[in-house]
This record gives structure tokens, sequence and C-alpha cells, in this order.
């Protein structure tokens, strides 16, 4: 539904995206293998320090079902069955971790022209449940999320939000961190045909009083190559440059640098994704 709105977790993330996607101060590589037969498999591996983690997975589509499966270095199996279109407009989800018996997850997602309902409730005896919902269009959208641990029952989460959009900027205002913090976010496409983008994101917390924030920026250098920054009140900054040197393959170059810290050393991280 085009103009139905986004889930509540959709709230502000242009900025989360602008400020916060593809920095990395690891190595990472990632290799895909798209398949039109409906398998796709992904491996991935990052160092970080000295010790290595990977993991491989893969993907299966058939008709209005999709499977994932994933194994990584720990031997760990997660799996997960999606169903589209069980009712109208609604998609089911049911995930599990081997071999963690009490990791079983049920999600079931709602699409209404004027709604955006997701669920989430665990397969064990005390279960987490988990209920977001917006309310709106695409253009505005008014939401929330309570998540209820019932094990001690005691609420794991209360947050509220509202956004507003537009091609060339995007607005949010979210009440989170169980009310003890207001988030305000802003972005501005200056230049959308070569890509300029900046925004700003400020976080007000009720208890401790402090207030931090930070602004970022991204620009298209050519048709392959883009920049970003990302300046923030505690003295950080950070740089990132991405490349990509053959179809749908990137190379991504990342660096942030303390300057409030005495002797601090630069963090560089470098990711390559291949995708043949």
């Amino acid at each position: 539904m085009e103009q139905s709105p986004a889930p509540f977790s959709e709230i502000g993330r242009r900025a989360r995206d602008l400020l916060t996607k593809d920095y990395n101060y690891d190595q990472k590589f990632t290799f895909s293998i798209p398949s039109s037969s409906g398998v796709g498999i992904t491996a991935t591996g990052v160092k970080k320090d000295q010790i290595f983690i990977g993991d491989i997975s893969t993907q299966y589509k058939l008709g209005s079902t999709v499977v994932d499966i994933k194994v990584d270095t720990y031997s760990n199996v997660s799996t997960k069955v999606t169903l589209v279109d069980v009712f109208r407009s609604t998609k089911v989800s049911l995930g599990f971790n081997i071999p963690d018996h009490k990791s079983g997850k049920l999600d079931v997602q709602y699409l209404h022209q004027h709604a955006a309902i997701n669920s989430s409730i665990g397969l064990n005896p005390s279960p987490l449940l988990e209920l977001s919902a917006a309310i709106g269009s695409k253009d505005l959208a008014l939401g929330g999320e309570i998540g209820f641990n019932t094990a001690s029952s005691s609420f794991t989460k209360c947050n509220a939000g509202i956004s507003f959009n537009k091609p060339d900027f995007s607005a949010a205002l979210m009440l989170t961190d169980r009310g003890q913090a207001v988030r305000a976010s802003y972005v501005h496409s200056v230049d959308p045909a070569n890509g300029t983008e900046v925004g700003a994101e400020m976080i007000h917390r009720l208890s401790p009083y402090e207030n931090s924030f930070s602004i970022g920026s991204a620009h298209k250098v050519d048709p392959l190559t883009s920049l970003k920054t990302r300046f923030s009140d505690n003295g950080k900054v950070a740089m990132l440059c991405q490349r990509e040197w053959r179809p749908k393959s990137l190379i991504t170059f990342s660096a942030e640098y303390d300057t409030k810290a005495k002797n601090s050393v630069p963090k560089l991280g470098l990711a390559l994704a291949l995708k043949p």
C-alpha cells in the first residue's frame, strides 16, 4: 500500500541511516550469490581485533513463503519462516534458534491503508510480548510501542513518536527509553541531483538531565562514489567513503577520531561487499 504509514520502527530511520548506516570500524567481508531459482546464499566475516566471527545464510523463496537459515562460527543455527498474505495484508513469521529451545518467536504484521501494526510473542512459558502500531499516511505518521516481560512482570519498552516526511525532508520527534528521553531528528535534501543531504539528531535525557547531539552529511562525488561525515558533541568526528567498483559490489572505508581523548588513536574500518 503506497500511501499507508510505515511501521513504527521506521520513524526517524532516515536520520539514523544518515548518521550511522555503513559506518564500520572493523574488517568486514560479505559475499552474496543471488539466484533466479529462489535460493540465495550470503557469507559474512568480521574481524574484531584478533577475533574472527562469520556466518553463512541462505534464503529460499517459494510463492508466498520465504525460509531464512543462518549458521555462525559457533554452530548456532537461526531459522525463520515467513508467510506473506496469509490473510489480506498480513505477514506471519516464525523464528527459532538451535540449540536454544526457548528462542521461538512468532511475529505478525498487518498493513492497512491508514495503519501498520506489528506484534511479537515469545514461544516459551514466560514470553516477551511486544506490540507496535503507527497510524496516519505515508507523509504523516503517529505511533507507539510497548514491550512486556511476563517473567518479571515489567515493561521493557514504552515509546512513542511522530514523523513528517516529504521527498526533500524528514522530521521526527520520539519519546524513548520508557519516557526518559526525547529524541528529535531532521534530514534535508540540499541537492537531490548529487545526493547531498544534511541532518541532525538531538537527545534530551530527563534523568540524568543531559543533552547530546550529532550532525551529519552525505554527498555523491560521482555516480559511483559517496562520502559521509558525522560530528558529535562528545568530540568524535567520523567520515565514510563508499565506492561501487563494480555493479552491486561496494568497498567502504570508515574512520573515527575522538578529539577529546588524550593520545587518541583513530578507529579505521574496511568493508567489502561482493555480489556477482
